[in-house]
Protein backbone atom coordinates (compact mmCIF):
# COMPACT_ATOMS: atom_id res chain seq x y z
CA UNK A 1 0.00 0.00 0.00
CA UNK A 2 1.45 3.30 -1.03
CA UNK A 3 1.17 6.39 1.14
CA UNK A 4 0.59 9.63 -0.69
CA UNK A 5 3.11 12.29 0.21
CA UNK A 6 1.49 15.10 2.11
CA UNK A 7 1.72 18.55 0.61
CA UNK A 8 4.30 20.76 2.30
CA UNK A 9 2.73 23.05 4.83
CA UNK A 10 3.39 26.69 4.20
CA UNK A 11 4.74 28.53 7.21
CA UNK A 12 2.34 31.13 8.63
CA UNK A 13 4.88 32.75 10.94
CA UNK A 14 5.32 35.86 8.78
CA UNK A 15 1.66 36.22 7.85
CA UNK A 16 0.22 39.26 9.71
CA UNK A 17 -2.88 38.48 11.77
CA UNK A 18 -4.91 40.22 14.46
CA UNK A 19 -3.73 37.59 16.95
CA UNK A 20 -0.09 38.42 16.30
CA UNK A 21 -0.78 42.14 16.48
CA UNK A 22 -2.57 41.80 19.82
CA UNK A 23 -0.02 39.48 21.39
CA UNK A 24 2.89 41.67 20.28
CA UNK A 25 1.26 44.78 21.78
CA UNK A 26 0.40 42.86 24.96
CA UNK A 27 3.91 41.47 25.45
CA UNK A 28 5.47 44.85 24.75
CA UNK A 29 3.00 46.57 27.08
CA UNK A 30 3.68 44.04 29.85
CA UNK A 31 7.40 44.76 29.62
CA UNK A 32 6.86 48.52 29.74
CA UNK A 33 4.49 48.13 32.68
CA UNK A 34 7.03 45.97 34.51
CA UNK A 35 9.78 48.51 33.91
CA UNK A 36 7.69 51.27 35.50
CA UNK A 37 6.05 49.17 38.22
CA UNK A 38 6.48 50.68 41.71
CA UNK A 39 9.64 49.36 43.33
CA UNK A 40 10.88 47.41 40.30
CA UNK A 41 13.59 49.91 39.41
CA UNK A 42 14.94 49.99 42.96
CA UNK A 43 14.95 46.20 43.15
CA UNK A 44 16.20 45.28 39.68
CA UNK A 45 18.30 48.32 38.84
CA UNK A 46 18.39 50.77 35.94
CA UNK A 47 19.90 48.26 33.51
CA UNK A 48 16.98 45.85 33.94
CA UNK A 49 14.47 48.70 33.48
CA UNK A 50 16.15 49.85 30.28
CA UNK A 51 16.40 46.29 28.96
CA UNK A 52 12.66 45.72 29.54
CA UNK A 53 11.87 48.90 27.63
CA UNK A 54 14.30 48.00 24.85
CA UNK A 55 12.73 44.57 24.30
CA UNK A 56 9.22 45.93 24.76
CA UNK A 57 9.82 48.57 22.08
CA UNK A 58 10.66 45.86 19.54
CA UNK A 59 7.39 44.07 20.29
CA UNK A 60 5.62 47.42 19.89
CA UNK A 61 7.31 47.95 16.53
CA UNK A 62 6.33 44.49 15.31
CA UNK A 63 2.73 45.08 16.42
CA UNK A 64 2.66 48.53 14.83
CA UNK A 65 3.88 47.13 11.51
CA UNK A 66 1.26 44.36 11.58
CA UNK A 67 -1.42 46.92 12.42
CA UNK A 68 -0.32 49.07 9.48
CA UNK A 69 -0.46 46.11 7.09
CA UNK A 70 -3.92 45.11 8.35
CA UNK A 71 -5.28 48.68 8.27
CA UNK A 72 -6.23 48.39 4.61
CA UNK A 73 -5.92 50.80 1.67
CA UNK A 74 -4.33 54.21 2.15
CA UNK A 75 -7.14 56.11 0.45
CA UNK A 76 -10.88 55.79 -0.13
CA UNK A 77 -13.33 57.41 -2.54
CA UNK A 78 -15.65 60.12 -1.24
CA UNK A 79 -18.37 62.21 -2.85
CA UNK A 80 -16.86 65.58 -2.00
CA UNK A 81 -13.67 67.57 -2.57
CA UNK A 82 -11.15 65.82 -4.79
CA UNK A 83 -13.10 62.57 -4.55
CA UNK A 84 -10.30 60.80 -2.67
CA UNK A 85 -9.23 61.05 0.96
CA UNK A 86 -6.70 59.33 3.16
CA UNK A 87 -8.38 56.87 5.52
CA UNK A 88 -8.24 57.71 9.24
CA UNK A 89 -7.57 54.05 10.13
CA UNK A 90 -4.48 53.99 7.91
CA UNK A 91 -3.29 57.36 9.23
CA UNK A 92 -3.69 56.16 12.82
CA UNK A 93 -1.79 52.93 12.13
CA UNK A 94 1.03 54.63 10.20
CA UNK A 95 1.44 57.35 12.83
CA UNK A 96 1.54 54.83 15.66
CA UNK A 97 3.99 52.65 13.73
CA UNK A 98 6.34 55.61 13.30
CA UNK A 99 5.98 56.36 17.01
CA UNK A 100 7.06 52.82 17.90
CA UNK A 101 10.18 53.27 15.76
CA UNK A 102 11.07 56.43 17.69
CA UNK A 103 10.67 54.42 20.89
CA UNK A 104 13.15 51.93 19.42
CA UNK A 105 15.62 54.75 18.92
CA UNK A 106 15.20 56.17 22.44
CA UNK A 107 15.25 52.79 24.22
CA UNK A 108 18.37 51.79 22.29
CA UNK A 109 19.99 55.08 23.36
CA UNK A 110 19.04 54.33 26.99
CA UNK A 111 20.64 50.88 26.84
CA UNK A 112 23.75 52.31 25.16
CA UNK A 113 24.04 55.16 27.68
CA UNK A 114 24.18 52.58 30.48
CA UNK A 115 27.77 51.86 29.44
CA UNK A 116 28.71 55.42 30.52
CA UNK A 117 29.40 55.42 34.29
CA UNK A 118 27.84 58.85 34.88
CA UNK A 119 24.55 57.74 33.27
CA UNK A 120 24.12 54.27 34.77
CA UNK A 121 21.34 55.42 37.08
CA UNK A 122 19.24 56.88 34.24
CA UNK A 123 16.20 54.95 33.03
CA UNK A 124 14.06 55.29 29.92
CA UNK A 125 10.80 57.23 29.85
CA UNK A 126 8.53 57.88 26.85
CA UNK A 127 10.20 60.50 24.64
CA UNK A 128 8.40 63.55 23.25
CA UNK A 129 8.52 62.52 19.59
CA UNK A 130 7.10 59.04 20.06
CA UNK A 131 4.52 60.23 22.58
CA UNK A 132 3.23 62.99 20.28
CA UNK A 133 2.84 60.49 17.46
CA UNK A 134 1.02 58.10 19.79
CA UNK A 135 -1.34 60.92 20.82
CA UNK A 136 -2.07 61.77 17.19
CA UNK A 137 -2.67 58.11 16.35
CA UNK A 138 -4.98 57.71 19.36
CA UNK A 139 -7.20 60.61 18.30
CA UNK A 140 -7.18 59.44 14.67
CA UNK A 141 -8.25 55.95 15.78
CA UNK A 142 -11.19 57.43 17.69
CA UNK A 143 -12.12 59.59 14.71
CA UNK A 144 -11.93 56.60 12.37
CA UNK A 145 -14.18 54.57 14.66
CA UNK A 146 -16.69 57.42 14.98
CA UNK A 147 -16.82 57.76 11.20
CA UNK A 148 -17.85 54.11 10.73
CA UNK A 149 -19.76 53.47 13.95
CA UNK A 150 -21.67 55.22 16.71
CA UNK A 151 -20.12 58.03 18.75
CA UNK A 152 -21.07 56.22 21.97
CA UNK A 153 -21.10 52.46 21.54
CA UNK A 154 -20.16 50.71 24.84
CA UNK A 155 -21.65 47.46 23.57
CA UNK A 156 -18.81 47.12 21.05
CA UNK A 157 -15.37 45.82 22.00
CA UNK A 158 -13.92 47.93 19.19
CA UNK A 159 -15.26 51.08 20.86
CA UNK A 160 -13.69 50.09 24.18
CA UNK A 161 -10.39 49.30 22.48
CA UNK A 162 -9.99 52.72 20.84
CA UNK A 163 -11.05 54.56 24.02
CA UNK A 164 -8.63 52.63 26.24
CA UNK A 165 -5.88 53.03 23.62
CA UNK A 166 -6.43 56.81 23.66
CA UNK A 167 -6.11 56.85 27.45
CA UNK A 168 -2.82 54.98 27.09
CA UNK A 169 -1.57 57.52 24.55
CA UNK A 170 -2.49 60.37 26.90
CA UNK A 171 -0.73 58.64 29.81
CA UNK A 172 2.45 58.22 27.74
CA UNK A 173 2.22 61.91 26.86
CA UNK A 174 1.99 62.78 30.56
CA UNK A 175 5.02 60.55 31.19
CA UNK A 176 6.97 62.40 28.51
CA UNK A 177 6.17 65.73 30.18
CA UNK A 178 7.25 64.36 33.56
CA UNK A 179 10.47 62.99 32.07
CA UNK A 180 11.46 66.34 30.55
CA UNK A 181 14.91 67.40 31.70
CA UNK A 182 15.37 71.13 32.31
CA UNK A 183 18.47 73.10 31.38
CA UNK A 184 19.62 72.62 34.96
CA UNK A 185 19.64 68.86 34.35
CA UNK A 186 16.66 68.22 36.63
CA UNK A 187 13.77 65.95 35.66
CA UNK A 188 10.41 67.74 35.92
CA UNK A 189 8.61 64.97 37.81
CA UNK A 190 10.02 61.45 38.07
CA UNK A 191 6.89 60.09 39.71
CA UNK A 192 4.75 61.49 36.88
CA UNK A 193 7.03 59.87 34.33
CA UNK A 194 6.90 56.47 36.05
CA UNK A 195 3.16 56.44 36.72
CA UNK A 196 2.39 57.73 33.24
CA UNK A 197 4.44 54.94 31.70
CA UNK A 198 2.88 52.31 33.96
CA UNK A 199 -0.73 53.42 33.40
CA UNK A 200 -0.17 53.88 29.67
CA UNK A 201 1.30 50.41 29.31
CA UNK A 202 -1.62 48.86 31.21
CA UNK A 203 -4.05 50.69 28.92
CA UNK A 204 -2.26 49.44 25.79
CA UNK A 205 -2.35 45.91 27.18
CA UNK A 206 -6.09 46.09 27.83
CA UNK A 207 -6.81 47.76 24.47
CA UNK A 208 -5.28 44.76 22.71
CA UNK A 209 -6.72 42.19 25.10
CA UNK A 210 -10.33 43.19 24.49
CA UNK A 211 -10.02 42.72 20.71
CA UNK A 212 -7.94 39.54 20.92
CA UNK A 213 -10.03 36.83 19.23
CA UNK A 214 -11.93 34.86 21.88
CA UNK A 215 -10.66 31.54 20.50
CA UNK A 216 -7.10 32.70 21.11
CA UNK A 217 -7.89 34.09 24.58
CA UNK A 218 -9.41 30.82 25.69
CA UNK A 219 -6.93 28.45 24.04
CA UNK A 220 -3.59 27.32 25.37
CA UNK A 221 -1.69 29.32 22.80
CA UNK A 222 -2.72 27.82 19.46
CA UNK A 223 -0.99 29.78 16.73
CA UNK A 224 -2.92 31.92 14.30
Amino acid sequence: MSIAASAPRRSTFFIPTLNKQCWSFMIGSALFALSAAPGFGSWAGASAVNLCCFIGAWFFTAAGLIQLILSGPVTTKVDYGSGIMVRADWLAASTQSLGTILFNVSTTAAVTAHSIPSQRDLVWSPDAGGSILFLVSGFLAVRGYRHAHKFFDPGSIGWWSVQINLLGCIAFGVAAVGAYVSKAGVTVDTAMANWGTFIGAICFFLASLVVLPASDRNSSGESA
